[in-house]
């Protein structure tokens, strides 16, 4: 019999290890480092053909809402819903969210819970395994997925398995936080212990029980959370006062550590978390000296090294076993065995207040994106893309003036009283303190460059009149 389910992807991560690609408004998630596709893409994508599975539940935060449902709309698939965290609280209270979305829909709601940015190589073994997984899940049991290990990993988290249920499936024994080296060997050498993955299957009735046996206080918090939520546009926004009040802490922690119904299930589907650019060269094709090369890049007499060009020509020569990264503003350079250590450097840009490590040069926005191409004293100059359909919001700037001229397309253009249609290689000028908005009327993008002058330039000096996407 086919079991009906619904996906519950969780898209909050920071992805901290892979900057420069990942960054705070761009994490690792919605970024296509394995194919074309994004992890985030892949992840909605890998579970679409198992039999019963039903639109997913999407859980992000308010600052890439967008980006979230614009990636999805590109691979023709509609989040139902998509929930907006109005803070960070970790698993466990997010996952409770989407349980209480799902008994909305259906009072036997069995859910398929997955971090959005993991890989895995072999998508018909997972398949099949979540299938039984689900299977477990409708007997009463929370299932999660143990990978069979391949090394003596520090980085993970372990489970032990206790007495087989079925071919495949066991009692939980135990769950082991990341060990040292030596633990981890032991580990392997038993037979026993499986990474724990971070992936679940069971009931959303099930582990809303659980949740209240063991944390009354976490899901009350939630119950209200989501009872006071509201929506705005396709999502759905939780009250921020109630969520903030939820306990932060994992589903491990809260639950599956806890419950006397864990059970897991064995599987081996090429699964990495792609948590440091070391495992992202370890699951990428390579040449014959182990090279993982991306984009405009040249090797001679280089071995064992990941390199990648987002922006710019990188030649290595004469290296072994480096991680070299290029984007538009930053180049990482080091040994591949301290990738563990790139969170070091993100810590040291926050703590000298610069933004390499917030956003790329180019910035998404629901209308389209901008593109940050030079900046000095008292100016700045952007490349602007509007998507066909899309506009600005109304908008004005205390500080700045803005001279806009149209590269391809046509734009229609408020000004003041005005509205106007600028055409291909005509401009218009924005005195500072006059309402304006920029809209695409067109069937093909926009594309403008924009030059600012004044005595501040930051994204913060935004007067909002009118905005269909309803940002503040």
């Amino acid at each position: 019999m086919t079991l009906s389910f619904q996906p519950v992807i969780l898209s909050g991560g920071s992805g901290t290890r892979l900057w420069p690609m990942s960054r705070k408004l761009l994490p690792k998630q919605f970024l296509a480092l394995i194919s074309r596709h994004t992890l985030f893409q892949e992840t909605a994508l890998r579970v679409k053909p198992i039999p019963g599975c039903e639109a997913p539940i999407v859980v992000c935060n308010d600052e890439q809402r967008f980006l979230a449902a614009e990636q999805l709309r590109e691979v023709g698939i509609d989040a139902a819903p998509m929930i907006l965290e109005p803070a960070a609280r970790n698993t466990a209270p997010a996952i409770a969210a989407a349980a209480l979305a799902a008994l909305d829909r259906n009072p036997h709601a069995l859910l398929l819970v997955l971090p959005s940015d993991h890989t895995i190589t072999r998508p018909e073994i997972f398949r099949k395994d979540a299938s039984s997984a689900l299977r477990l899940a409708q007997a009463g049991y929370l299932a999660t997925f143990g990978i069979v290990p391949s090394s003596a990993e520090t980085g993970f988290g372990y489970i032990e398995r206790g007495p087989a249920l079925e071919e495949g499936a066991f009692k939980v024994a135990s769950f082991r936080e990341k060990p040292d080296r030596a633990s981890a060997e032991a580990f392997l050498a038993s037979g026993r212990f499986l990474w724990n993955s971070g992936m679940f299957a069971f009931s959303a009735e099930k582990y809303l029980a659980e949740l209240e046996r063991f944390d009354p206080a976490m899901l009350a918090a939630v119950r209200a959370a989501y009872a006071r939520s509201a929506r705005d546009l396709d999502f759905l926004r939780l009250e921020r006062e109630a969520f903030a009040r939820c306990p932060a802490n994992s589903i491990d922690y809260a639950v599956m550590e806890r419950t006397l119904d864990a059970v897991v299930v064995q599987t081996d589907p090429g699964w990495s978390d792609v948590g440091t650019w070391q495992a992202l060269w370890a699951i990428s094709p390579k040449d014959a000296a182990g090279n993982v090369a991306s984009g405009d890049v040249q090797l001679h007499d280089a071995a064992g090294c990941y390199v990648r060009s987002e922006n710019r020509h990188v030649a290595a020569i004469g290296v072994k076993d480096l991680v070299i990264v290029e984007t538009g503003d930053a180049i990482l350079v080091m040994g591949k065995q301290h990738s563990q250590d790139v969170k070091e450097a993100v810590a040291r840009l926050e703590a000298g207040a610069r933004n390499e490590h917030v956003a790329h040069r180019r910035v998404h926005r629901p209308w389209g994106y901008y593109e940050n191409i030079d900046v000095g004293s008292r100016f700045q100059v952007k490349r602007i893309m509007v998507k066909p359909q899309a506009a600005l919001s109304l908008q004005m700037h205390h500080h700045r003036a803005e001279h806009w001229v149209v590269v391809s397309g046509t734009a229609k253009v408020t000004r003041g009283d005005q509205e106007m249609l600028v055409a291909e290689n005509e401009s218009v000028f924005i005195p500072i303190g006059m309402k304006h908005r920029l809209e695409n009327p067109g069937k093909l993008p926009l594309y403008l460059v924009e030059v600012q002058s004044g005595g501040y330039l930051g994204e913060d000096d935004i007067v909002r009149f009118d905005d269909r996407y309803k940002r503040g």
